[in-house]
């Protein structure tokens, strides 16, 4: 069953590059684009979706509430938020204006896709990021305390060595791991802090007293 989708961003070109991407989907039709919230709303309301692809800051209304009015009026329409912003600002006021599905517009193509199948089939599907701000709203810890509780126990381990400035060389023969182990856990332990380095994953493991782990 195919599902007719519609998107809505300020960006021509974000625009266009989705629809290229989406319309070449064969359970998915594009049946139009707004610019605007006021727009996204009006045009939701005309052609009634299945789905609304929606961006969080437009002119004339921004997406929080165009997503509420939506949902207030056909709680049955599914909206993705797809945004930059992965913040408990925007996080949390979408996921209470209703929307199924939260993602950066960095996603990889084939996790959008599954991310817009998952709301059509009344499923939803968050942004890891998105998904710790939750978790941290709801447990009351910061969101680098719920970042640090995804790393497995190797990588606690291997993050306390980085802490103490050694090589991938160094941590293999303390751990009794290979380097290319250890390159592993890095590149996972960098990925799940959300930081670029070793340097930068060194330093927030130093200010929240994690070496000690």
């Amino acid at each position: 069953m195919g599902m007719k989708l519609l998107l809505a961003d300020d960006h021509l070109m974000v625009r266009k590059g989705l629809r290229l991407f989406l319309q070449s989907q064969p359970d998915i039709e594009i049946i139009g684009e707004a610019s605007t919230g006021l727009e996204a709303v009006t045009l939701a309301e005309q052609l009634q979706p299945d789905v609304v692809l929606m961006d969080l800051i437009m002119p004339e209304m921004d997406g929080i509430e165009a997503t509420k009015q939506l949902k207030q009026k056909y709680p049955g329409m599914k909206i993705i938020i797809l945004t930059s912003f992965s913040d408990q600002d925007h996080v949390l006021p979408a996921i209470r204006a209703g929307a199924e599905g939260y993602q950066l517009k960095d996603i990889d193509p084939d996790e959008l896709i599954y991310t817009i199948r998952a709301a059509f089939n009344g499923k939803s599907h968050l942004h890891p990021l998105a998904t710790n701000q939750l978790m941290s709203h709801m447990t009351g810890k910061d969101e680098e305390e719920t970042l640090f509780e995804a790393l497995t126990k190797r990588e606690r381990d291997v993050l306390r060595e980085i802490t103490l400035g050694k090589s991938n060389k160094e941590i293999a023969s303390s751990l009794y791991i290979t380097e290319k182990t250890v390159k592993t856990h890095v590149s996972s332990i960098l990925s799940k802090l959300n930081v670029h380095d070793r340097t930068q994953a060194a330093l927030l493991a130093t200010k929240k007293h994690w070496s000690g782990e």
